[in-house]
């Protein structure tokens, strides 16, 4: 279920994240600019189908042809994890996870400070907080997260 992205599954990744972003970040930044004009499904996949660096460490959860969560992962860091809104809950996320962990040797994360649901996910997936901050993009306030040493 889980495989290497490949650039025809790049308007689908790019359709992913975008939805989360909107769904998951919107709420905390009311930038509407942003989320709904200079973030797009038609730029990101483009830069996706390019085969660049992020496609090439990109995973996907394709379930019989439908891609419905994706995990990039960058060295040890994971750079992003996100599961199409309507399959949530369906064990895709922690799948994802697993792999990054137990074949990608993923150790750590940046979160969202706020988001407070993916938090709770990654605690509970054997990650805590490191206390380390940033600042991304001048106003993105994130928090390291990493495996449990226990």
């Amino acid at each position: 279920m889980i495989r290497p992205a490949k650039a025809c599954d790049a308007s689908r990744i790019a359709e992913i994240i975008i939805t989360n972003y909107r769904v998951n970040f919107y709420p905390y930044f009311l930038n509407d600019d942003y989320y709904f004009n200079e973030l797009n499904v038609v730029d990101m996949a483009s830069e996706y189908a390019k085969g660049t660096e992020a496609l090439s460490n990109t995973w996907v959860f394709d379930d019989c042809g439908v891609v419905k969560g994706i995990i990039r992962v960058k060295g040890d860091e994971i750079e992003k994890l996100f599961v199409e809104p309507q399959f949530q809950n369906m064990r895709i996320g922690r799948t994802l996870l697993d792999y990054a962990v137990n074949e990608l040797k993923a150790t750590w994360l940046w979160v969202l400070e706020y988001n407070i649901r993916a938090k709770t996910f990654y605690k509970h997936h054997g990650f805590e907080l490191t206390g380390e901050k940033i600042i991304e993009d001048d106003w993105v306030p994130l928090t390291k997260m990493a495996l449990s040493k226990k």
